[in-house]
């Protein structure tokens, strides 16, 4: 038995030791040296160094003079991110939709974008497509006191194109180049 033992134990301790502590110090050694800022989080700090919020994760911007995020199914809160799962047969889901579509509804701008009004599937996704951006624009504009124009252009600057999949707008990033313009 010992000579089962003896080598089972020894393969579990080493292996352990390679997938437990060798590889994940590499990586993250790695991550560290070649994306300090992404391996960090990614975090927007102020004009005092103070941790603002991350660009990979969706805020909550209220008032006309922001471009408004997504819905978010938990309140944007990182500890309860989750999409509502809500089936598209529910009367909850049917309700909430109706409800923001009323909120957001613009007169003659046309039905308000699918992505302003549905979560995303981590409840914290902080892009929205262009066309949605675009929609709240002439609301942001006018809030701010500044030509469409000058807006559209921001947003230009700020569409994104990955990899893979249709272009997007970081809303945080948007909105923080938003803060810099003055009327």
């Amino acid at each position: 038995m010992a000579t089962l033992l003896r080598p089972a134990l020894s393969l579990m301790v080493l292996l352990t030791a390679i997938t437990g502590v060798i590889y994940p110090l590499t990586v993250t050694g790695i991550a560290q040296l070649a994306f300090p800022d992404q391996a960090n989080g990614s975090l927007v700090r102020d004009a005092d160094g103070s941790v603002r919020g991350s660009q990979l994760i969706a805020q909550a911007f209220t008032g006309e003079q922001w471009f408004h995020s997504r819905p978010s199914a938990g309140a944007y809160a990182t500890v309860s991110s989750a999409a509502s799962n809500l089936a598209p047969s529910n009367p909850a889901l049917a309700a909430r939709v109706k409800d923001s579509a009323a909120e957001w509804a613009v007169p003659e701008q046309g039905p308000v974008p699918l992505a302003m009004l549905t979560t995303s599937a981590s409840g914290l996704d902080p892009h929205l497509p262009p066309e949605a951006i675009r929609y709240q624009l002439p609301r942001v504009a006018a809030a701010r006191g500044l030509p469409v124009q000058t807006v559209e252009h921001l947003l230009q600057a700020h569409i994104e194109q990955p990899w893979v999949g249709p272009p997007v707008v970081n809303v945080l990033n948007l909105n923080r180049a938003l803060a810099q313009l003055t009327p």
